[in-house]
């Protein structure tokens, strides 16, 4: 018997030998006959702390390990290229705030 087989992204890494996978699927409605895509997210057991956000992963059904962790690592199929940040805030209001040249409006050319 074969175990049960998940394989999708992961999305956080943040707690101790554990990591949260997100697993996108597509379905069709059964009276519709729609697709639609669903996300469920699953809690995996990462003995080692391998794995990082980003990376695409595939997890086996096992043992329960906690209340919510019923899967395992399997393997890293594709690790992630990098992560985009984003500047802070604080530095695109300094960049606001520098004075630029002053804009003169209708009325002031008008009055010159």
């Amino acid at each position: 018997m074969s175990q049960k087989q998940l394989s999708g992204v992961v999305t956080s890494d943040s707690r101790d030998k554990t990591i949260t996978v997100v697993v996108t699927s597509r379905e069709t409605h059964p009276l519709y006959k729609k697709q639609y895509t669903v996300n469920r997210s699953y809690q995996v057991h990462d003995e080692k702390n391998e794995a990082h956000v980003g990376d695409r992963v595939t997890a086996e059904a096992c043992r329960p390990f906690s209340k919510t962790k019923a899967f395992k690592l399997k393997s890293i199929d594709a690790k992630s290229k990098g992560r985009v940040e984003l500047k802070d805030e604080e530095e695109l209001v300094e960049k606001k705030a520098a004075p630029e040249a002053p804009k003169s409006s209708k009325k002031e050319q008008k009055e010159a």
